[in-house]
């Protein structure tokens, strides 16, 4: 997380609905020959202090037995500023992003995994503008053969911390300005973001 202060004061409830939007993050754990990286999609809890997610048995992280401490990076669109485009002197090139850890405990779970599934694809279904796709659609034997190849975890959350790095620390119209240009640079979800710098959340 940027060491900033005034990029982190963000308020919890902005950082929880960025989460649930986005619903996909890398999964780290320290492995014995260096840190361990996966890409994933998760659903948190209502409580925000539990996701919950799957493994492809082939991937070296579900291969853990006990509880070990994990963290899951949620990122968001980010983009390079330049410094001609804030209008003001004596300014130097940036990136601007967004980004929430969450903190915590990854452990195996007894969880149904064809419920776990079921949920997932609920919940990410729902918000496309179509009927939704339901696993019940798979052929007989199909689904069962491809779950034996996966498998469910928790991951229990003891801290979230967010970054959203969007020029608070400039005058608002210096801010304004740079966000006017910042759909002719480069980065991701640029429009997102210049929304987003010209009426960052509040504390």
């Amino acid at each position: 997380m940027h060491p900033n202060p005034s990029f982190r004061r963000t308020d919890l409830t902005h950082a929880l609905a960025f989460i649930r939007d986005r619903a996909f993050g890398q999964l780290c754990i320290n492995g014995d020959d260096g840190p361990l990286i996966s890409y994933i999609p998760f659903l948190l809890n209502d409580a925000a202090d539990m996701a919950e997610l799957h493994l492809v048995r082939s991937n070296p992280i579900a291969r853990i037995t006990d509880p070990i401490p994990a963290v899951i990076a949620v990122s968001g669109p980010d983009a390079y500023i330049s410094p001609d485009w804030y209008n003001v002197p004596d300014q130097v090139p940036t990136w601007n992003y967004i980004a929430v850890h969450l903190r915590g405990t990854l452990e195996p779970s007894d969880v149904d995994m064809h419920d776990l599934l079921d949920r997932q694809t609920a919940a990410y279904e729902d918000r496309l503008d179509k009927a939704p796709w339901l696993t019940s659609k798979m052929s007989d034997g199909v689904m069962e053969k491809m779950m034996r190849q996966i498998l469910p975890f928790r991951f229990h959350i003891s801290d979230i911390q967010s970054t959203f790095k969007l020029g608070q620390n400039k005058p608002d119209q210096v801010r304004i300005d740079a966000a006017n240009q910042l759909e002719t640079g480069l980065g991701s979800e640029l429009t997102t973001l210049a929304t987003l710098m010209r009426d960052p959340p509040q504390d």
